[in-house]
């Protein structure tokens, strides 16, 4: 747990029984300290001063471990909010189980904004369709608000003769079955990337499932896959010395830091959109109220010049949208992979 942001100071907390302070205040002070009392109890308190609970204290829930994308969406908001919220905000990172527990056990806490969570695509949109969920990801939460996205980066070994999506949806359609992609692990959405090009290019490819992200790029550096889809700039590196190639990013855009790199759409796959979102969501029920102003000072967190600045130096950028917006855009992401799952026929092995 980290708690580098828990420096500023809780809001104090006022006695429940308003008639009990006022006693005590006419006891001690008479009519003047009555006024006084009965004053700065009737004075409007911060959302948050009415609805937390006993420990004050907001958490971010980070399923996954420290140093990923979701830790990293999760700091920057835990940097900003405490001063616009007047109480810490602090990150739990709690990995393990495909995000799912974390997950879960956020969801289960009061709806009184202590608790909040990181969620990705992974989780809200790919795993219901996978594997039985504890909870429904349409139903048993509150979408706060979409954070920070980005595409993944389609990489391919030098000794795969290609220079575009083109060429490598030719090389497959006459070599079925030979080329290989590499993911971090079934389900993730390095796996997912692979198999919406297969559905959309009416290619077959082998999917080589790795434990885990650090294994996938030094296995493909190494030759013992063809290609892989990267969420991670730091792949860039090897295109720059030679020992990746770069095709073509996932975005609906181009980069702004790599313009010459197609996307996917361009490269002869219309329709073909994919993102690695990161985004804030809270247990079901929460007050309107208190969702909308958790809404605005979370969005007020990373909409900051600097802030975008350092999220699209990699490669990423700052979504910031409203509840509503993140809300159906979960639904169009859940329903847009449960498709490609039915039709690539995916099975989670048990």
């Amino acid at each position: 747990m980290d708690r580098s942001h828990s420096m500023i100071r809780p809001i104090p907390v006022l006695p429940a029984a308003v008639g009990d302070l006022l006693r005590t205040a006419a006891g001690a002070r008479g009519a003047v300290a009555v006024l006084s009392a009965a004053t700065l109890c009737a004075a409007p308190l911060p959302v948050f001063a009415q609805t937390a609970g006993p420990s004050r204290i907001v958490r971010i829930i980070v399923p996954s471990p420290p140093g990923g994308p979701s830790d990293y969406a999760a700091r920057l908001v835990a940097q900003r909010l405490p001063e616009a919220l007047g109480q810490p905000v602090i990150v739990d990172n709690r990995p393990g189980g495909n995000s799912v527990p974390g997950l879960e056990f956020a969801i289960r806490q009061p709806a009184d904004g202590n608790t909040l969570a990181i969620a990705t695509v992974g989780v809200l949109a790919v795993l219901p369709h996978l594997q039985k969920m504890p909870f429904d990801t349409l139903r048993d939460l509150t979408p706060v608000a979409n954070l920070i996205g980005g595409p993944s980066y389609l990489l391919v070994h030098p000794s795969v003769p290609v220079k575009s999506v083109r060429d490598l949806i030719a090389l497959a359609r006459k070599r079925p079955g030979e080329l290989t992609f590499a993911s971090a692990s079934l389900g993730q959405i390095s796996h997912m990337n692979g198999e919406l090009m297969k559905v959309l290019a009416g290619i077959d490819m082998l999917h080589v499932p790795y434990k885990g992200t650090a294994l996938v790029l030094p296995a493909l550096i190494g030759g013992e896959v063809s290609m892989t889809f990267s969420t991670s700039s730091d792949a860039l590196q090897f295109v720059k010395s030679g020992r990746l190639r770069l095709l073509a990013v996932t975005g609906r855009q181009r980069l702004a830091m790599m313009p010459e790199v197609p996307t996917m759409a361009e490269s002869g796959l219309p329709g073909f959109e994919s993102l690695n979102w990161n985004g804030i969501v809270a247990p079901a029920g929460m007050p309107r109220e208190l969702l909308l102003r958790l809404n605005r000072e979370i969005v007020r967190a990373i909409s900051g010049a600097d802030i975008r600045d350092r999220v699209g130096a990699q490669g990423n950028f700052v979504i910031g949208d409203s509840p509503e917006e993140f809300a159906a855009y979960i639904r169009a992401e859940h329903a847009k992979w449960g498709d490609v799952v039915k039709r690539a026929n995916i099975r989670l092995e048990t």
